[in-house]
């Protein structure tokens, strides 16, 4: 571009009129969760106040008459806390005064994320917040985010917290209830576990760190409890830590089996104990071999009470605990890693020295087939997409369990999350009857939208919308307020990567998996709105392992493409099947023989990095290209780009209906304007635009967000987010 046309293109930029225009967002339910819980955490003096935190989806409160929960960080963005999004690392819960509540927030400790961790420190349980920022990250989605808690506050004195942190910088105390930090110079151990020291991302070669701290309830002093118990990532060498002074000086306790992990530490006030379980990894989705111990604190003692794992002995680490605080003695251990038949939660009764399971596993006469007999029933009638999910699996009781929570209010009460949901029920001490009665095991996370989605399409018949997200495959949406089935026929093992429709003729849809499947191919169709499903005749077989990237549909089989790249970003026209449009670069290119041949017809301007094509549903030929420089738009079917004023960058966009006979359409983008991020529309092809309301609403960083506007309806626009599901908008 010419220092001419430079100038020229800024004064069209400075020009461009932005309006602010108040948007009401609301989840398209799914509910259920889809995603990792690492933990759930009560208040143990106020009845039926309980927390959530997710690793990529914030933190939710418990509504306890409902079942269901509120989520409470949709504010945290790209121009607060932590622009990665609401990764919770630690969440302490005031055990003195409950309206108090802490969380540290932020995903990475590597170089995904710039940006250090904060406190959230609240005074209303999660209503509003003030921040304290942190001089060093946290890792709400790093290894290990399944222990703790890191973040306690001194029962004995509420001003006092303390805080465990990761990557070597150690023990870190408040006392002035959250307001100021500083590191406790004199603990012995900033950890030195890592799951893979090589690793050069650093992602799986940064120090774990501070595994949890517990206070001793029973013990008090004028500065706070003169006991304290802290937990560390070392493995094979101390790692279980005690201040008999309020953090004055520290020891390790003598008598400690330190060859494993220890996740947790539950103090039994009752009996005087502390209960750790153990592992040969920090989690959520390692460790093999485990233990479980027992320490008496008055004597100073350590107990092995490792549940008898029957059959299946010695294949994996525990890691959620909890104990019964209405019933002295008993209590709840999970496997941190267990997959086969299925995760076998165990309690006892008897501080340790018995264990009960969830489920018994053998292999009776005359056939000696692994038989699995449950004591429980399985109730997801909350979420019915995870029985269908579920078809085909053992794992029910689920995987990575690392959070477990008894209510200190309820003993028939329990919680536990996994890596699909929160699990619990309201009959726990039917466990405890002889002979055993079932109890019910229940999907309770209603309002938890934690999926992360990677694609959307919204067809102008037949269903509202059409996602596929991570984990759990996908969803067709015919009402947005009703949790949907999942796909079937085939239901690919975890992450689909992207979805479109056939704009001609919109019941044809086409889904594609982000995951390799050795038993069926990665692309399944419907001809009748996603009602059904089949894996796609024409595509590669499973044995080319083809699968991940971007999906066009007109309904042929799969051929070899001539003159495009493969790093190519693609579409078809909603209107004419024969033509394709796709960007590589900076250049653009169009095929008009179904996608078989790529011809080079424009450029977009200096652009390197081209993100998405969205294309007119309303007019052959009608699109628009968005860009690290900005949005392109084209009425002649790609033959010739010209850049749109207002946006610098843009992310996602999105062709809706446009706002009156005059107005060709309406364009939605995930886009910087004026050096502002956010979600913006223009109805007159950019000549003016509209900043969306979204700061308070949970979509988070714009750059991560999908968009699909719908068609049918003015102004209103699907928004998908990393770990907070999908969002419906409007004006």
């Amino acid at each position: 571009m010419t220092a001419l046309g430079v100038a020229l293109y800024a004064s069209i930029v400075s020009a461009v009129v932005v309006t602010f225009e108040p948007y009401i967002w609301s989840n398209v339910e799914i509910g259920g969760g889809g995603g990792f819980v690492p933990n759930i955490i009560f208040n143990p003096s106020s009845p039926g106040l309980a927390y959530a935190r997710t690793d990529v989806g914030g933190v939710y409160r418990l509504d306890p008459y409902e079942d269901s929960w509120t989520q409470l960080l949709d504010f945290v963005n790209d121009t607060n806390a932590n622009y990665m999004g609401a990764g919770a690392y630690a969440l302490a819960t005031d055990p003195v005064q409950p309206e108090n509540l802490y969380i540290a927030v932020g995903l990475y400790t590597n170089s995904w994320d710039p940006k250090n961790g904060t406190i959230l420190k609240s005074h209303d349980r999660g209503e509003s917040f003030s921040f304290i920022p942190l001089p060093f990250k946290v890792g709400g989605n790093m290894p290990g985010r399944g222990l703790g808690e890191r973040l306690a506050v001194d029962p004995n004195n509420n001003n006092i917290l303390y805080f465990g942190t990761r990557s070597g910088n150690g023990l870190w105390k408040s006392i002035d209830a959250g307001d100021h930090w500083s590191q406790v110079s004199n603990f012995p151990s900033v950890g030195t576990y890592a799951p893979d020291p090589t690793d050069t991302s650093g992602y799986n070669s940064d120090i774990t760190g501070i595994a949890w701290v517990t206070f001793d309830l029973n013990t008090d002093a004028t500065d706070g409890s003169s006991r304290i118990f802290v937990g560390v990532a070392n493995m094979g060498s101390d790692n279980v830590f005690m201040s008999t002074d309020s953090g004055s000086t520290w020891t390790a306790i003598p008598g400690q089996n330190n060859t494993f992990i220890p996740h947790h530490g539950a103090l039994s006030p009752a009996e005087n104990a502390l209960y750790i379980p153990y592992a040969n990894g920090v989690g959520p989705w390692d460790g093999t071999l485990g233990y479980v111990m027992k320490y008496f604190i008055a004597n100073g003692s350590w107990v092995d009470i490792t549940p008898a794992q029957g059959i299946l002995d010695n294949y994996y680490g525990y890691s959620g605990i909890s104990v019964d605080l209405q019933r002295p003695g008993t209590v709840m251990v999970a496997p941190s890693n267990e997959y086969y038949p299925d995760a076998n939660i165990f309690r006892s009764t008897d501080g340790g020295a018995s264990w009960t399971q969830i489920y018994s596993y053998g292999y009776p006469p005359p056939n000696y087939v692994g038989t699995k007999t449950p004591y429980y029933k399985f109730d997801v009638s909350a979420a019915p997409w995870i029985d269908t999910f579920l078809t085909g699996n053992s794992e029910q009781v689920g995987w990575g369990i690392q959070g477990l929570a008894i209510d200190p209010h309820d003993s028939n009460h329990w919680l536990y999350g996994t890596g699909l949901t929160i699990y619990g029920g309201h009959d726990l001490l039917n466990w405890d009857a002889s002979p055993r009665k079932n109890i019910t095991l229940a999907s309770l996370a209603t309002g938890v939208e934690e999926t992360a989605v990677q694609g959307l399409t919204a067809p102008i018949s037949g269903p509202k919308i059409v996602s596929v997200v991570g984990d759990v495959g996908g969803f067709v949406h015919t009402d947005l307020s009703a949790p949907p089935l999942p796909f079937t026929n085939p239901i690919w093992p975890g992450t689909a990567s992207d979805v479109d429709h056939a704009g001609a003729n919109p019941s044809n849809i086409v889904r594609l998996s982000g995951i390799a499947s050795s038993s069926t191919v990665s692309v399944a169709t419907s001809t009748n709105g996603g009602s059904t499903w089949s894996p796609y005749a024409g595509a590669p077989s499973p044995s080319e392992n083809i699968y991940g990237g971007k999906i066009a549909m007109n309904g042929s089989p799969f051929s070899t493409v001539h003159g495009l790249q493969s790093n190519a970003i693609i579409a078809s026209d909603k209107l004419n099947k024969t033509i394709f449009y796709a960007a590589s670069g900076s250049q653009f290119f169009v095929s008009t023989d179904g996608g078989s041949t790529f011809e080079q017809k424009a450029v977009l301007g200096d652009s390197t990095t081209p993100v998405r094509i969205a294309v007119s549903p309303f007019k052959t030929g009608e699109l628009f290209v968005s860009s690290d420089k900005g949005i392109w738009h084209s009425s002649d079917p790609g033959s010739s780009l010209s850049s749109m004023p207002g946006p610098t960058a843009a992310w996602s966009i999105s062709v809706g209906k446009a706002s009156s006979l005059t107005s060709p359409v309406s364009l939605f983008a995930a886009a910087q304007m004026n050096g502002v991020n956010s979600m913006y529309r223009t109805d007159d092809l950019g000549e003016t635009w509209a900043r969306l309301s979204t700061t308070q609403d949970g979509l988070g960083a714009v750059d991560f967000m999908v968009l699909a506007a719908d068609p049918n309806v003015y102004s209103q626009v699907f928004a998908g987010i990393g770990g907070r599901g999908i969002f419906y908008g409007h004006s």
